[in-house]
């Protein structure tokens, strides 16, 4: 049975800041063990990563269904069937990485949403319809769909700030996703998670001002995830804070457990 609490919609709606963790490794026990602790999304990735969108994405969005955790996935790119997919297997949004131009954002939008708002193409018989299951009908799906999926673009290089307000003004955005490494790797510049580097800090700022027009949320990292941290990125009007991953929280405890040892051999 699914665990009930408050959506990522609703907490926006009531102001309310949320925490997600990112997946790489593909384990559906990591996505359980984020739900189970209460964080409000699953950031599961398909871009730089083993996992498809396939019967292993199905199983780490139904991980996400059990434990309470929304489940938004990384898909390829501006690639129709990977987002089609991915909401048919029930995830709650697709984030779309490397956007540079208002076309792009309105392609995504066009696969992820049902007309009038999109062209995205349907069938009944997916887990997001319920199956075509009892009560079925397809009005009132597209329109649950088109109400609910998140649609986030990725912003992660120079060319998206030198269009961005063209991409804001496509309609159907309901966040953005700032990507501080891949920016800084299009600009050349040392890479930054941390976003102290001034630029980088900059166009984060800039990035904020300009969604709050427009009333689009905007996603961020916290690196490193601690508490100062995320209560600064909430301040500066981060909506969307993710806490980390599964690869750097398993790094930090075999990194412990390898101290520890070498503390009892004085290796």
């Amino acid at each position: 049975m699914e665990k009930q609490r408050k959506s990522i919609r609703e907490k926006f709606a009531d102001g309310e800041p949320t925490f997600g963790m990112t997946i790489y490794t593909g384990v559906s026990a990591t996505v359980e063990i984020a739900g189970n602790w209460g964080l409000d999304f699953a950031f599961i990735d398909a871009e730089h990563t083993s996992v498809d969108v396939d019967q292993q994405m199905e199983k780490l969005i139904l991980s996400a269904k059990v434990s309470g955790i929304a489940p938004l996935v990384r898909v390829r790119g501006t690639i129709e069937w990977d987002i089609r997919k991915a909401l048919e297997l029930g995830a709650d949004g697709v984030i779309v990485p490397q956007v540079g131009t208002a076309d792009q954002a309105r392609a995504i939008v066009r696969a992820a949403k049902f007309p009038p708002h999109g062209r995205r193409g349907g069938d009944g018989s997916v887990r997001a319809a319920g199956f075509g299951g009892p009560g079925f009908q397809w009005s009132s799906y597209t329109r649950a769909q088109n109400e609910s999926t998140l649609v986030i673009p990725m912003a992660e290089s120079f060319e998206f700030f030198d269009n961005i307000d063209e991409i804001l003004e496509v309609e159907g955005i309901d966040v953005i996703n700032f990507g501080p490494a891949d920016y800084s790797l299009s600009r050349e510049i040392p890479i930054d998670y941390s976003m102290s580097n001034p630029e980088v800090t900059a166009r984060l700022d800039e990035l904020i001002e300009k969604c709050r027009k427009r009333d689009i949320k905007v996603m961020a990292p916290c690196i490193p995830p601690t508490a100062e941290n995320a209560a600064k990125l909430a301040a500066q009007g981060v909506d969307m804070i993710i806490m980390g991953n599964d690869v750097m929280f398993l790094n930090e405890g075999a990194r412990r457990a390898a101290e520890a040892a070498k503390s009892v051999t004085g290796g």
